[in-house]
């Protein structure tokens, strides 16, 4: 398959003169190679349509960001970035291409990047924004994160991460497996993350095969936090609505974890749906959904009243638990969780509920 090369620049070409003609939004067509890093300024629609995108080899940077993604002037909610979107039309594939070795074990030492920098998509501080209507394909980390964005949607949305293994020789084996995670060739290759600070978002429509979690609601006070932390805003994620998730997770379709005193509240699941049957990308995931950690990941573990108001709703998993709870959370809600399929465990209660 042949690919345009220098698209990043092509396509910011494109922007700026949209911009220039006092235009606010612009369609991509074909076969791009992505050089480096798309900026995506406020009040913008992009539309790409019947395209496919790819990383291009030995890139250490993100498909997108929103423009003020990476400077200081997105540290503070006046200089928030707003109504940005990406609307996919027809057939529109955003691929990480070939792999280039960062992970969390490499990255930031012996003058590698931040992990960050392999996010397909990474939006900072927006207000106001939607992404719908692609597939993401080989994602090199998490393949779509937002820190500190708000009034979003995500919908329609189809994954296929690399689901290949590494033998002790080198070779790479294709199908996962549950007692060869520590062999995985690209770990922890989420498919949409969001992270501290993130609220009044919509996911939904969500399909295909993630290494990973599917979705992650993670608030945590760790490096990317303090990277990307917006100073006057607070750092809780609440008002998100998760809905039709149909994927085969390796580790779980919906993750919820926050710990070192954020917040996570008002949260709804509904609708999530095992489909790792018969795959050939994977034998068996960790879970449907799970909430809470026992492992300590930041300062200390949540309050009673930090985890609040989680309601999980017809869940359908072949996973090892379908529900998995730990932590402490308040005002929890369970209803119609049904495992099929050699699913050992119902709902792994751990948790000190409230």
């Amino acid at each position: 398959m042949y690919f345009q090369r220098n698209g990043g620049a092509a396509i910011q070409k494109m922007i700026s003169e949209a911009i220039k003609n006092n235009k606010r939004q612009i369609t991509v067509t074909g076969d791009w190679e992505i050089e480096q890093t798309i900026l995506l300024p406020s009040y913008f629609t992009l539309i790409l349509e019947n395209c496919h995108l790819v990383m291009a080899d030995n890139t250490f940077c993100n498909m997108f960001t929103n423009e003020y993604c990476r400077t200081l002037e997105s540290r503070t909610a006046a200089d928030a970035d707003h109504d940005i979107h990406i609307e996919g039309r027809g057939r529109v594939i955003l691929d990480g291409g070939p792999y280039n070795g960062l992970s969390e074990r490499n990255h930031s030492k012996e003058g590698r990047p931040h992990i960050s920098v392999n996010n397909i998509l990474l939006f900072v501080n927006v207000a106001g924004f939607s992404v719908s209507g692609i597939h993401v394909r080989n994602q090199r980390w998490w393949a779509l994160n937002f820190i500190y964005c708000r009034y979003g949607q995500v919908r329609n949305i189809d994954f296929l991460s690399d689901y290949t293994y590494v033998q002790p020789d080198g070779t790479r084996v294709q199908g996962l497996t549950r007692h060869e995670y520590a062999a995985v060739y690209i770990k922890n290759s989420d498919g949409i993350d969001l992270r501290t600070g993130c609220h009044d978002i919509i996911i939904e429509n969500i399909t295909g095969f993630i290494e990973d979690d599917s979705v992650a609601l993670t608030g945590l006070n760790g490096q990317l936090e303090q990277m990307f932390n917006v100073t006057d805003l607070p750092s809780d994620i609440h008002n998100v609505i998760v809905r039709n998730i149909n994927t085969a997770s390796y580790c779980s379709n919906v993750r919820l974890l926050n710990q070192g005193g954020v917040k996570l509240y008002n949260i709804l699941i509904d609708g999530v749906m095992d489909a790792s049957r018969n795959s050939p990308y994977m034998d068996r995931g960790g879970c449907g959904v799970r909430v809470g950690d026992n492992h300590l990941y930041g300062e200390r573990h949540s309050l009673p009243e930090e985890t609040a108001q989680i309601t999980i709703r017809n869940v359908y998993s072949r996973a090892t638990r379908a529900v998995s709870l730990a932590g402490s959370i308040t005002g929890l809600v369970l209803d119609n969780i049904q495992s099929f399929d050699g699913c050992d465990v119902k709902i792994d209660n751990q948790a000190s509920l409230f």
